[in-house]
């Protein structure tokens, strides 16, 4: 007898975690295939550290092959999916079509970088989604540090030592934060460079962490500016040029970086799927179910999942629902087989982790609001205990960083043209001719 397969499209934290738990949970009495566009599962949350050189790119890149034993892995990107004769179609990395047919589907495919309406964003800003990212503005911030050095006119020193960073969410918060301890290390090490490097954090929000606790937003708030970072709520970018940008309280800023992390959006390839939607996230049901067809879920950033602790609302697109909405899909598809119950998605948030560089971290687990070393350490712990692996390889980078003096390269791995704003695949690097 031909066994049922279940194909998992995206391998972000909602996809990973559905093929986990599916794995175990069918026993072998079920084909599971992880469709992804890489063959790794990316820990986003440490994004920043790597920005700043604090964890390896490899580190937080955890190998889908051998942490899945039993799921097939398929490296492509997906573009098609015919709901009526049930077959998903993608396109691998070298350009080849394929097809995956399946008996249940579960839609994890994410989000993307959130784009406004700003002249010159798109040309000039960079944003932070994706590991080619990531290890970009590392090189990048080296860079500029070194030509500011080399520079002769004051201003340009200036205008290379002014990183403007837009979005006072998680990501840009962190960003910021670990920006200004790593460039404060590279000025450190050049005497002939006078000028102290300067970051900017923008927000049209009235406070840092708008979405998260006050308690632990004053915190990042306090550590950003005892650092030297300019926070500046109320504000955002009015036009990006070459040489800086405009603000909307009418200041121009020259600069040579700006990093775009104004939030996400759901993956555009959603809006193909000819479903309902709801803000550009797919309509599902209390059960991760899209009406209409029940052997098909979807999850994570790009579902609505109803929350059913907030009554009318969605679940907010963060890693905590997307993981166990992964898990509940996971369920309720073998629910399907006969295995168990399905059950509604209902989850109460445990508290929230900010990494702020250093020996500072905001935190909140169980309500519970932390700063400074304890909650650096609930930070650290609550990442060791989310990664699916590679746990030992990151402590071994944090010991390493405290214990010694943080090397700055450039490798000019990733150039910009790699990297644009406007891609809805940021984990991927654009191909050149």
């Amino acid at each position: 007898m031909t066994k049922p397969r279940v194909v998992i499209v995206g391998a972000g934290f909602a996809g990973y975690h559905a093929a986990k738990t599916l794995r175990r949970l069918a026993g072998g009495r079920a084909e599971i295939v992880l469709l992804n566009s890489t063959d790794y599962f990316l820990y986003l949350p440490l994004l920043p550290e790597v920005a700043a050189g604090v964890v390896e790119p490899t580190r937080i890149s955890v190998p889908l092959t051998g942490t899945l034993p039993g799921v097939r892995v398929v490296v492509g990107e997906a573009d098609r999916v015919d709901l009526r004769h049930r077959w998903v179609g993608f396109t691998n990395p070298e350009g080849e079509r394929g097809q995956l047919a399946y008996d249940r589907l579960v839609l994890c495919v994410g989000s993307v970088n959130k784009l406004l309406p700003i002249p010159g964003v798109t040309e000039y800003a960079h944003g932070f989604r994706g590991l080619p990212e990531a290890v970009y503005l590392h090189d990048h911030v080296v860079r500029q540090i070194e030509l500011a050095e080399q520079a002769q006119d004051p201003a340009e020193q200036r205008a290379r030592s002014t990183f403007v960073v837009v979005g006072a969410g998680y990501t840009g918060t962190e960003v910021a934060a670990h920006g200004q301890l790593f460039t404060d290390a590279l000025h450190a090490q050049r005497p002939r460079l006078t000028v102290r490097p300067r970051w900017m954090l923008l927000d049209v929000a009235p406070r840092v962490l708008p979405e998260l606790d006050e308690r632990m937003s004053a915190t990042a708030d306090r550590v950003l500016r005892r650092r030297g970072v300019d926070v500046r709520m109320g504000t955002s970018v009015a036009e990006t040029t070459a040489d800086g940008v405009h603000l909307t309280d009418g200041e121009y800023v020259p600069t040579c970086t700006l990093a775009w992390c104004v939030g996400v959006r759901p993956d555009p390839f959603v809006a193909e799927l000819g479903l309902r939607t709801e803000k550009g996230r797919l309509v599902v049901d209390e059960y991760l179910n899209v009406p209409g067809f029940p052997e098909v879920y979807a999850c994570g950033d790009a579902a609505a999942v109803p929350d059913l602790t907030r009554p009318g609302q969605l679940c907010t697109m963060t890693a905590q629902h997307a993981q166990r909405q992964g898990k509940l899909a996971a369920h309720n598809i073998a629910a399907s087989y006969g295995h168990g119950r399905r059950r509604p998605y209902k989850h109460h948030d445990l508290g929230w982790v900010v990494d702020l560089g250093g020996k500072d971290a905001a935190a909140n687990p169980l309500k519970l609001s932390l700063s400074g070393l304890a909650a650096k350490a609930v930070t650290r712990g609550y990442h060791l205990l989310a990664m699916p692996g590679n746990r030992a390889r990151v402590s071994a980078d944090w010991v390493l960083d405290a214990a010694l003096p943080r090397p700055a390269t450039q490798l000019g791995l990733v150039p910009a043209h790699a990297v644009p704003l406007e891609s809805s695949s940021p984990e991927v690097p654009v191909r050149t001719r």
